[in-house]
C-alpha cells in the first residue's frame, strides 16, 4: 500500500508526474521544472485554447477495436495535460498494442574529426526506432555510400549506420575530406545528425630555410622567430638549448603565444649559438626542431637608457572578437632598458577578480568564462623610469547560437494542430531554417499542411498519415545548432493503469493521494466521485492534480471510505475504486527536554508518545539528526524505548538530541538542546610582545581566548616556571578577568620566565596552555632584605643569628649573600659585621642572656638591598635559679584542688621566663592496707600566671607537689609540699547479681567498689516494681561494709523489679549500679532453647541461649555413663549457673555414650546424649600389666632414648663442651613460657616493669635525673604550649622519668590516654 508521510502537501513523483515510465526519458536541459500542481491548473489545451476532448473530432468506429491497431504506438509520448518537456515511453502495463517508434539519433560523431597518418577514420551515427531504421550519408551534400568506396569497413550492427576509413599510405585519408551528414529513416520519418567536417592531416614538417646568425649590441632589444607549421590542433611550443635545457624566462626573457622568443633587452650573458625552437604536436604525438639560431651579443661600454616600446602587438590598438563562455587571451611584450613593466587597465569599470589571472610576468591577460557584459575597451601599459608605451585592445563579445526554445517531440490525437517552437539566440543572430524528414521546406510541395509563423512550425488538423520528424537547423559565423522532433498522431482508448480496489493508509490531518494513473489517444479525462456517483470536489479539501491523482488534505476520521476513479475518451470508459483508511496521529505527550549537565555527569532524557493501537510503531533516538545506537560493549548510551541515558558526559556529547515516534504512515520528533558545562578548555596560544619593556623588567603576554565549555569564563590565572632555579614549580603572577586577553606584565630581575595561562569560570581551572617561549630579565640589586631576623643562643656563651632565606625569584642575580651586622643594645659603638652564604651565623664569647642589635641585608653582584631594620636579640640562656615560693593548697572539692605560688625574680631566671612546671603525685590513701601507686601527672602554665588548678586528684589521698620556673634552657630547682584530698563519696559497685530463690524471692550478689574514695560505712539498696504502675521506691540501709549479698523475700510473683544499688561513706552515697529482673514464677519454666553439646575425645561442652528475661539460678549437670559401669569412673554432678550459657565436663572416656542430666532440686530439667570420640575402651584381664606387649614396647623406647642422649653427651664433651648460644635462648624462653590465667589478666609486677625499662637504650646516650638539669624536653612536650582559660595546661607524661621514680609493689605503671589514673587503693 502507499505510504504518506504526515505534514507533507508534495506527494510522490509517481502521484504528481505523468505515468512512470519503464525506460529513461528525455528532459528539456534549459528549461524550468514544472510548477507544483494546485486546484488552479486548467486541463491542458492546444495552441486554439480548446481541450483535448474538445478539439478533435468523434472518430469510426474501427480505430476503437483494439484487434485493428495493428500500428498502434509501443511507447508513450508526453501527455498534453503534462509537462510539454518529458518524452514518456509507453508503459509495459499498456498491453494488447504493436508498438512503432519514429527514429531518434542516439550518438553521432563530433562536429569536427581531425585524423592523423597513422590513424583509422571512423565516423559514427546510431539511432533507434521502430521499424528497424535505414541510414544513408552525404558528403559535401551529395550522397555517400561507404560500401561502394574503396577501403571503407561499414558497422553492421542494429540502429548502426557507422562506418571506418582503412588505407595504407599517409595521404589516405585526405581524399575523404569533407562535410558528412547522417540521416536515419523509417516509415514514420527520417531523422538527421548534425554536419561532421572530417579534417586530414598529415605529418608535421618544418620548412627547410638557412638560418643567419643574428647581431645585436648589448641593451638593444631581439625577437628570435619560430614559425611552426600550421595544425589544426593547438601546438605546445619550447625553446631549448642544445642541451635539451629550456631557456630561462623572466620579465626581460619572454615567449609570446606565437611561439616567438623576445628580448626585452640583451646581456651578454646572452650570447649564445643553440636557441632552438620546439614544436610539439599532440595529435601526432611528434616533436619537432627548428634550426638552431645564432645570437651574437656585442658588449659595450655605452648602454643607452630608452622608454619602453611594444614589440607585440605592433600597432597602438587592435579589435578582437571573444566568443561566449570561452576564455579570452590578451597579449602585450615590450622592449626598453631598463626592463619594463606591463599593467592592465580597463577603462569601463573594474576588471571582474574572480575571472581574471595574469601570466607570464604580468604579460598575459587571461579572461576566463566571457559574457555579454566583457565587451569593451582594454589597455596594456608598458612601463619604465624613462616612460612608457601603451595599446589598447577593443573586445567584441559574440556568441554562437544556442536555445532559447528547442522544438520537442510530442504525442498528438487526430483533428489536432501542433506547434513546435524553435527559438535560439548568438551573435550575429543566427539563421533558422526547418527541414521535413530531412528535406528543407523550400523544396517541399505548397501543398503541405504546414506554416511557419514566427520562426515555430505549425501543423493543422492532424491525422496519423501526418507522423513525421522535423528537423529546426540555426547557424551563424560560429557554429550551427539542429534538433529533431517528431510529431506522431495516434489514437489508443483509455486505460486506467493503476491497480483496482487499492487500499489507502493515512493519519488524521496528512494529506492522502489517491492515484488514478490513466493513458489513453487522446488523453482521457478523469473524475473522481463518492458512493453516489457525486464529484468529490464539491469539499475545498479535496483537490485533482492533472495525472489523475486526488489530493485530501487535513484528513478527518469520517474521510474513511470508497472513492471512484473514472476514466473516458471517445474509445472508452473505465472506473476502478480506491479504499482509504484514516488512522489516529502519532503524537508526542512528553518530549525530552532540553538541559544543562556538567561533564562528567549523566543525563536522561524521557519521550512519551500516543500512537494507533492499529499501527506498529517504534520510538527512536537521534543526534543532529543522525541515529543513536548503544556502542557495543560500551556503556556510553543507554537507549529504552522511552529513555536515553548518556554516562560520562563529555564536551563532544553536546548537540540536539530528538526523539522520533513513527508508525509506517507518520512520524514526530521533538527535539531538545544538550549543554555540557565544566572548566575552561586550555589556551590555545601564547605571545609575548613588547621585548623592548624587558629591560624595566616588564613585557606583554597575548593569548587566544580558550572554550568556554558553556560557562563564561571569569578569569586567567598566569603562571610562570624558573626551568633553571625550579622547574616543573610554577607560581602564580596574578589574574585577569575573563574579558581580557592580554596583560603587561611586571617582573623580577634575573629570572628566566616561561609563562602558561589557566581559564577559570565558575567550575574550576582549565587545562594549562602550552608553554611560552623562555624570556630572561637583567640583574639587578636586591629589592628586599631577608625577614624573620632572630638572635638565639643554644648555649650560655654565644648567639645564633638566624632568618628566614630570600626565594630565588627575589635573588635578582644568580647568587646571593647575607650582610650580618651585630652590636650590643644601648651601646652605639662600632657594628661587627660578616658576610655569608648560608642563612645562619653564630657569635660566639658573648656574655650570658645578653641583647644585642641585629640587622641582616641582602648582597648580590649588582648592588646592596635596602637598609635593614634593626631586631633585637638575644645571647644563650642559663638554667634558672629562682626558687617559686609555694603557699598553703586549697582544696576545691574532693578531687580538685588550688596550688599557688609567688612570682621569681626575673635577674634569677638566666633568660626568658617561659613559664611554670608543677609536678604532682599520688604517694598514698588515707585507708590502711592500700595499695600503693606512683603517677606523676604535670601542668604546664605560662610565665604571667602564678597559680594552677589540679584535678582528676583521688579523694582521701595523700599527694606531693613541686613547681619549677623553666626558661628556653630547662627547668630550674623545685620548691615542694605534700597536701591531703577529703574524703569523698564512692564509685558504683562493681558487679551486681540476681538470683531466683523461689516465686517470692530474689538472691542478690555483689561486689564492691573498685574506689572507695574514702572508708566505706555500707550500703543502699533500692527497689520498685515496674509494671504495676506504682513509683513508689523502697529503700533501706545495708550497714555492713563487708556485706556481699542480700536475699529479698516477699517479692510479687507477677512483676518485675529495678534494683539499685549504691555504696556509701561518711560523705554520703555515691554512684549507683542497676539491674531488672524477677522471681522465679515471673520467669516461667526455665528454657533451654537452643540447647546443644558437642564431645571430643576427653571432654564435652555443653551450650546453651538463655531465655531473655529469665531470672539467673543454679543446677546441677550430670554426665552419666552409659554401658559397663565397671570401665568407666563415676563422675559427681556439678553446680552450674544458667546465665553462664555453656559448661564444659573434663575427664570423660574416649569412645563413649553419656547421658546429660540438668537437675535442680532433684527435678529433671532437660535431658540429652552425647558421644565421645577416640578409640574404644579395652577390657582389662586379670593378669598382671608387665606381660602385656604394650609395656614391653614402652620400656624398650625408653632404653633406646637413654641410650641416644648418652651418645650424644659423648659427642659434645668430646667437642670441648661448647653449646650453641641459640640453646640458652631457647632454654630460658621455655622457662619463662607459662600460660595466662583469666584472673591474672592485665596485672603486672615493679619487676616485669623494671625489665623491661632496663632492656631499652637512652636516645641520647644518658638520662638525666629530674631537677636542675631537666627540660621539658624530656617530658615529650614543647615549650610553646596553648593553655586553659584558667591559665593552665594540664599534661601527663608517662615517659622514662616516671618508671624511674617508680619502686616498690605499688607501682601501676605509666597514667596516658589510653592508661587513665586508676583506683588508688
Amino acid at each position: 500500500m502507499p505510504e504518506m508521510p504526515r505534514g507533507k502537501l508534495t506527494p510522490p513523483e509517481s502521484a504528481l508526474g505523468a505515468s512512470t515510465p519503464s525506460r529513461t526519458p528525455y528532459m528539456c536541459p534549459h528549461l524550468p521544472s514544472p510548477p507544483a500542481p494546485s486546484l488552479s491548473h486548467p486541463p491542458a489545451t492546444l495552441p486554439s485554447g480548446r481541450s483535448l476532448s474538445q478539439a478533435r473530432p468523434a472518430l469510426p468506429r474501427r480505430f476503437g477495436a483494439a484487434g485493428k491497431m495493428a500500428v498502434a504506438l509501443r511507447y508513450l509520448w508526453p501527455l498534453l495535460l503534462c509537462s510539454p518537456c518529458v518524452l514518456i515511453q509507453i508503459p509495459e502495463e499498456y498491453e494488447g498494442h504493436h508498438v512503432m517508434e519514429p527514429p531518434i539519433i542516439t550518438e553521432q560523431s563530433p562536429r569536427r574529426v581531425v585524423v592523423f597518418p597513422t590513424d583509422d577514420v571512423s565516423l559514427k551515427c546510431e539511432a533507434s526506432g521502430k521499424p528497424e531504421v535505414q541510414f544513408r550519408w552525404t558528403r559535401d551534400g551529395i550522397l555517400f555510400k561507404p560500401k561502394e568506396e574503396l577501403g571503407m569497413i561499414v558497422n553492421q550492427a542494429p540502429h548502426s549506420g557507422s562506418f571506418s576509413i582503412t588505407g595504407n599510405s599517409s595521404n589516405f585519408a585526405q581524399s575523404f575530406q569533407g562535410i558528412y551528414r547522417c540521416f536515419a529513416s523509417n516509415k514514420l520519418g527520417t531523422a538527421m545528425s548534425h554536419e561532421i567536417q572530417l579534417m586530414a592531416e598529415g605529418t608535421p614538417k618544418w620548412p627547410k630555410e638557412t638560418v643567419k646568425p643574428v647581431e645585436v649590441e648589448e641593451g638593444e632589444s631581439v625577437i628570435l622567430p619560430c614559425h611552426p607549421p600550421p595544425s589544426a590542433e593547438p601546438l605546445r611550443i619550447y625553446w631549448m638549448n642544445s642541451k635539451i635545457l629550456h631557456i630561462k624566462q623572466d620579465e626581460r626573457v619572454t615567449m609570446g603565444q606565437n611561439g616567438n622568443l623576445y628580448f626585452a633587452n640583451v646581456l651578454t650573458s646572452d650570447n649564445h649559438s643553440d636557441y632552438i625552437c620546439h614544436a610539439h604536436f599532440p595529435g601526432t604525438r611528434t616533436i619537432i626542431q627548428k634550426e638552431p639560431i645564432d645570437l651574437r651579443v656585442k658588449a659595450t661600454n655605452s648602454m643607452m637608457d630608452r622608454k619602453p616600446h611594444l614589440l607585440f602587438p605592433t600597432n597602438s590598438s587592435s579589435h578582437l572578437v571573444a566568443l561566449q563562455g570561452q576564455p579570452l587571451v590578451l597579449e602585450c611584450i615590450a622592449e626598453g632598458f631598463p626592463t619594463p613593466t606591463i599593467k592592465w587597465l580597463r577603462p569601463s569599470g573594474p576588471m571582474p577578480a574572480d575571472r581574471v589571472t595574469y601570466q607570464n610576468h604580468n604579460k598575459t591577460l587571461q579572461l576566463l568564462n566571457v559574457g555579454e557584459e566583457d565587451d569593451g575597451e582594454y589597455r596594456c601599459l608598458a612601463e619604465n623610469s624613462l616612460g612608457s608605451d601603451r595599446h589598447a585592445y577593443y573586445v567584441t563579445v559574440e556568441a554562437a547560437p544556442y536555445w532559447l526554445h528547442k522544438p520537442q517531440s510530442h504525442l498528438y490525437g487526430p483533428g489536432e494542430t501542433a506547434r513546435l517552437d524553435c527559438q535560439v539566440q548568438g551573435r550575429p543572430q543566427p539563421e533558422v531554417t526547418w527541414r521535413i524528414n530531412g528535406i528543407p521546406v523550400e523544396e517541399l510541395g505548397k501543398d503541405q499542411k504546414y506554416r511557419i509563423h514566427h520562426g515555430a512550425l505549425v501543423l493543422s488538423n492532424l491525422q496519423p498519415s501526418d507522423t513525421m520528424v522535423t528537423q529546426c537547423e540555426a547557424r551563424n559565423r560560429h557554429g550551427l545548432l539542429l534538433a529533431n522532433a517528431y510529431i506522431y498522431v495516434v489514437e489508443l482508448p483509455a486505460k486506467i493503469l493503476t491497480p483496482d480496489n487499492e487500499t489507502y493508509m493515512a493519519v488524521q490531518g496528512s494529506t492522502a493521494y489517491l492515484l488514478c494513473k490513466a493513458f489513453g489517444a487522446p488523453v482521457p479525462s478523469v473524475q473522481w466521485l463518492d458512493r453516489e456517483g457525486k464529484t468529490v470536489l464539491q469539499d475545498e479539501r479535496f483537490f485533482p492534480y492533472t495525472n489523475g491523482t486526488l489530493g485530501i488534505r487535513d484528513l478527518q476520521a469520517n474521510d474513511t471510505g470508497h472513492y471512484f476513479c473514472q476514466a473516458a475518451n471517445d474509445q472508452s470508459n473505465v472506473t476502478i475504486v480506491a479504499n482509504l483508511q484514516v488512522k489516529d496521529a502519532t503524537r508526542i505527550m512528553q518530549g525530552p527536554r532540553s538541559t544543562i549537565e556538567k561533564r562528567g555527569s549523566r543525563v536522561m532524557f524521557t519521550c512519551q508518545a500516543s500512537f494507533d493501537p492499529s499501527l506498529q510503531h517504534s520510538t527512536t533516538w537521534r543526534r543532529d539528526a543522525l541515529d543513536l545506537q548503544e556502542l557495543g560493549d560500551s556503556d556510553k548510551y543507554f537507549i529504552e524505548d522511552e529513555r536515553l541515558v548518556i554516562h560520562s558526559l563529555d564536551y563532544s556529547d553536546q548537540g540536539n538530541y530528538s526523539c522520533v515516534a513513527s508508525t509506517k504512515l507518520d512520524m514526530v520528533e521533538s527535539q531538545a538542546e544538550l549543554l555540557v558545562v565544566g572548566s575552561p578548555g586550555p589556551v590555545p596560544q601564547l605571545e609575548l610582545s613588547d621585548r623592548h619593556l624587558l629591560k624595566q623588567s616588564q613585557v606583554r603576554l597575548s593569548w587566544s581566548p580558550a572554550d568556554d565549555h558553556n560557562a563564561p569564563i571569569e578569569k586567567y590565572d598566569i603562571e610562570f616556571e624558573d626551568k633553571e632555579m625550579a622547574p616543573e614549580k610554577w607560581y602564580s603572577l596574578g589574574k585577569v578577568p575573563g574579558n581580557q586577553t592580554s596583560t603587561t606584565l611586571k617582573l623580577s630581575p634575573y629570572v628566566h620566565y616561561t609563562f602558561r595561562v589557566t581559564a577559570i569560570n565558575k567550575y574550576g581551572p582549565g587545562e594549562p596552555s602550552p608553554d611560552s617561549e623562555t624570556v630572561v630579565t637583567p640583574e639587578a640589586a636586591p629589592e628586599k632584605n631577608p625577614v624573620d631576623v632572630k638572635g638565639e643562643g643554644n648555649e650560655t656563651n654565644n648567639m645564633i643569628i638566624t632568618w628566614k632565606p630570600l626565594r630565588w625569584m627575589d635573588w635578582n642575580a644568580p647568587q646571593v649573600q647575607y650582610r650580618v651586622q651585630w652590636r650590643p643594645q644601648k651601646m652605639q659603638g662600632a657594628w661587627q659585621e660578616q658576610i655569608v652564604s648560608d642563612p645562619f651565623l653564630v657569635v660566639s664569647n658573648t656574655s650570658t642572656f645578653v641583647p644585642y642589635e641585629i640587622k641582616v641585608q641582602t648582597v648580590n653582584s649588582q648592588g646592596k638591598g635596602p637598609e635593614p631594620q634593626i631586631t633585637i636579640g638575644y645571647s644563650g640562656e642559663d638554667y634558672p635559679q629562682a626558687i617559686p615560693l609555694l603557699e598553703p593548697v586549697k582544696a576545691l572539692n574532693s578531687s580538685t584542688v588550688l596550688v599557688r605560688w609567688q612570682s621569681v625574680d626575673p635577674a634569677q631566671v638566666k633568660g626568658h621566663l617561659r613559664g611554670y612546671n608543677v609536678t604532682y603525685w599520688w604517694e598514698g590513701s588515707q585507708r590502711k592496707h592500700s595499695k600503693r601507686h606512683v603517677h606523676k601527672g604535670h601542668v604546664v602554665v605560662p610565665a604571667n600566671t602564678t597559680s594552677a588548678i589540679l584535678g582528676g586528684l583521688q579523694p582521701y589521698s595523700s599527694y606531693r607537689v613541686e613547681v619549677q620556673a623553666f626558661n628556653g634552657r630547662g627547668l630550674g630547682p623545685a620548691s615542694g609540699m605534700t597536701f591531703n584530698t577529703p574524703e569523698g563519696v564512692p564509685g558504683h559497685p562493681e558487679a551486681l547479681h540476681l538470683e531466683c530463690q523461689s516465686d517470692t524471692s530474689l538472691l542478690l550478689h555483689w561486689q564492691p567498689p573498685l574506689s572507695h574514695n574514702g572508708v566505706l560505712t555500707g550500703y543502699v539498696l533500692s527497689y520498685q516494681p515496674l509494671n504495676d504502675g506504682s513509683k513508689e521506691q523502697l529503700s533501706f540501709d545495708l550497714p555492713d561494709p563487708e556485706l556481699r549479698t542480700h536475699n529479698l523475700t516477699n517479692l510479687s510473683p507477677r512483676l518485675r523489679y529495678r534494683f539499685q544499688l549504691q555504696a556509701t561513706t561518711r560523705e554520703g552515697p555515691g554512684e549507683a549500679i542497676i539491674r531488672e529482673g524477677g522471681t522465679m514464677a515471673l520467669s516461667g519454666t526455665p528454657d533451654f532453647g537452643n540447647i546443644s553439646a558437642m564431645a571430643g575425645e576427653n571432654y564435652s561442652v555443653v551450650s546453651w541461649v538463655p531465655k531473655e528475661g529469665q531470672c539467673n539460678f543454679g543446677f546441677q549437670i550430670w554426665f552419666k555413663a552409659l554401658g559397663d559401669e565397671k570401665l568407666v569412673t563415676r563422675l559427681p554432678p556439678q553446680y552450674v549457673s544458667y546465665n553462664q550459657s555453656s559448661y564444659t565436663q573434663w575427664d570423660l572416656q574416649p569412645d563413649t555414650d553419656y547421658e546429660i542430666q540438668l537437675l535442680k532440686e532433684q527435678v529433671l530439667l532437660h535431658q540429652m546424649a552425647v558421644k565421645t570420640n577416640g578409640t574404644g575402651r579395652v577390657r582389662l584381664p586379670p593378669a598382671g600389666f608387665a606381660t602385656e606387649g604394650w609395656f614391653i614396647g614402652f620400656i624398650s623406647a625408653i632404653v633406646v632414648l637413654l641410650l641416644i642422649l648418652l651418645i650424644l653427651c659423648f659427642i659434645k664433651r668430646s667437642k670441648g663442651g661448647k653449646y650453641s648460644v641459640k640453646d640458652k635462648e631457647d632454654t630460658q624462653v621455655d622457662s619463662e613460657a607459662r600460660p595466662m590465667k583469666d584472673e591474672t589478666f592485665g596485672e603486672y609486677s615493679d619487676n616485669e616493669e623494671k625489665a623491661f625499662g632496663s632492656s631499652q637504650p637512652s636516645l641520647n646516650g644518658d638520662i638525666k635525673p629530674l631537677g636542675s638539669d631537666d627540660s621539658l624536653a624530656d617530658y615529650g612536650g614543647s615549650v610553646d604550649v596553648q593553655f586553659n582559660e584558667d591559665g593552665s595546661f594540664i599534661g601527663q607524661y608517662s615517659g622514662k622519668k616516671e618508671k624511674e621514680a617508680a619502686g616498690g609493689n605499688d607501682s601501676s605503671g605509666a597514667t596516658s590516654p589510653v592508661n587513665p589514673i586508676g583506683t588508688l587503693e
